[in-house]
């Protein structure tokens, strides 16, 4: 027995719930190779070099919502970092007048942005959110082992899963959802990026932002208003009708555009979620000092525009020398003039005449994503409230017809329902009840309603048939509650009659 091992092992027999500190203490006063290992963190590696996940020190990690990063990881240990993440299903802004259901991890596109460290263990905790109306899971890109975790993290609505893996190499990386019809998924916004910072960490930089590109395959042509649904035919053509930064058209221009100031170094962590279309990153106005290529730890200089694949990342940096608004495209230029992949970088500070003198960015260049169109969303949307408000105060120009909300009905079943009742309202055989000819649904309006509103469980019997499942709350408006069950009780041969917007105001306080 060494002396180091005589001295040491009694006290780890005494305090073996500090084992591993007491054997990191030893190999400290040994020295050599092993002492230089613990003095990488607090705790010593039992096997494989690697610490057990029960001896390592707990965070939980910060997740952010993009353009925001999480703060660098300054400590010099690994970890075991609790990543919570929810999947929500939402309904959000694409461009002005339209609207989309996106499949959120955290609530927007992209998804939260996780930062961890090379070697740290991750434990993963997905949830899907009761509302979901399907499963969802999700594939990390850095992970190392089958799936990247989808097949451990397949998730109900309603549940959670956990799955656990070693972060072992540093870079940036994709994650995803990776259950079928994956292409489906990823365009409705499951989507995010997760960065493993080396091990000595990044070089130091002033400001940090997270950009995304992805594709939204509507049903409707590029700005034709309403709530759009997902259109598969044009996803398997690749024909998307918005190809977009950050979810949205406009959402990094005019007040949401990046800020810095002259002389200070930027890094973006861009990334493209897909699911098919690449991208030719570049920034008007702006050369990448630095290029992390494909996300990963080799660096070139110098660069112009870089290509980023679908399922890609980069990380570029930059010196910011003048002030002015410089331009973040996708330069296939359609994409970004056309169907949205713009955003803006607005830098303030003192001019430097001897590197540029030209004048600020042209209006006609950029379109509407200039600050008089971002002007002109913004006053738009003001005018559309004042007629929503004028329409109410007259019950004549508020009324709708039967057939419009029919039509509007239909395009919030296609979005929220046709999953599980099937286009044609016909159900799924002892699952889902069918709509079309239900004698459940005729014979009570409310009741309908409440379900919509307040959701349902347990058995019921419709048309002569028993089914025993459940059906969580729809997280619907009045109107698009009206308007869906008008589209059920008129549609596949129905003649139920109409709910209007008072018929749910009033069931809704009814169940309070």
């Amino acid at each position: 027995m060494t002396p180091v091992k005589k001295h040491f092992t009694p006290l780890m027999q005494k305090y073996p719930a500090v084992r591993s500190r007491i054997v990191a203490l030893a190999l400290l006063v040994s020295g050599g190779a092993a002492g230089v290992l613990a003095a990488e963190g607090p705790l010593l590696a039992k096997s494989n070099g690697r610490p057990l996940a029960a001896d390592l020190p707990v965070e939980v990690a910060v997740l952010t919502e993009a353009p925001n990063v999480p703060p660098p990881i300054t400590r010099r240990h690994v970890a075991k970092v609790i990543v919570n993440l929810e999947v929500r299903e939402v309904v959000k802004r694409l461009a002005d007048g339209v609207e989309y259901t996106f499949w959120t991890y955290g609530g927007n596109v992209p998804g939260s942005f996780i930062r961890v460290r090379e070697g740290d263990f991750v434990e993963f905790h997905l949830n899907n959110h009761p509302t979901s109306k399907v499963p969802h899971n999700i594939d990390l890109h850095a992970v190392t082992g089958p799936g990247g975790g989808a097949a451990s993290s397949f998730t109900a609505p309603g549940h959670s899963s956990r799955f656990s893996f070693t972060a072992l190499n540093p870079g940036l990386y994709i994650y995803h959802c990776a259950t079928a019809p994956v292409p489906m998924h990823i365009a409705n916004g499951m989507y995010g990026m997760i960065l493993v910072d080396p091990k000595d960490g990044l070089p130091k930089v002033d400001r940090e932002f997270y950009v995304m590109q992805g594709e939204v395959y509507t049903g409707g042509r590029h700005g034709e208003q309403g709530l759009q649904n997902f259109d598969p035919m044009k996803a398997e053509d690749e024909r998307p009708p918005y190809v977009v930064f950050n979810g949205s058209v406009g959402s990094l221009v005019g007040d949401k555009a990046l800020q810095a100031k002259v002389g200070e170094t930027i890094r973006i962590y861009f990334g493209v979620g897909g699911p098919n279309v690449t991208s030719s990153f570049h920034i008007i106005g702006e050369i990448f000092d630095t290029v992390y290529v494909e996300g990963g730890t080799v660096a070139q200089h110098h660069v112009q525009t870089t290509m980023v694949p679908a399922g890609g990342s980069t990380a570029v940096e930059f010196k910011v020398d003048v002030p002015g608004t410089f331009i973040l495209v996708d330069h296939s230029l359609s994409r970004a003039f056309n169907k949205g992949a713009l955003g803006m970088l607005k830098v303030t500070g003192p001019d430097s005449q001897l590197i540029y003198s030209g004048k600020e960015v042209d209006e006609v260049y950029i379109g509407q994503a200039s600050d008089a169109g971002f002007a002109a969303s913004k006053r738009e949307s003001e005018l559309m409230l004042q007629k929503e408000k004028a329409m109410a105060s007259n019950p004549q120009i508020a009324s709708i017809t039967k057939e419009i909300q029919v039509e509007r009905g239909k395009k919030v079943f296609l979005t929220s329902c046709f999953a599980c009742h099937m286009a044609n309202g016909e159900g799924l055989p002892a699952v889902f009840p069918p709509l079309a000819g239900s004698d459940f649904l005729k014979a009570d309006k409310d009741r309908a309603i409440k379900i919509v509103t307040k959701g349902l469980s347990g058995p019921v019997t419709v048309n002569g048939k028993l089914f025993n499942n459940m059906m969580p709350p729809q997280e619907f408006s009045d109107d698009q509650v009206a308007d869906v069950l008008t589209f059920v009780m008129n549609t596949w041969g129905n003649d139920f009659g109409t709910v209007n917007v008072n018929d749910v105001k009033r069931v809704r306080a009814q169940n309070k």
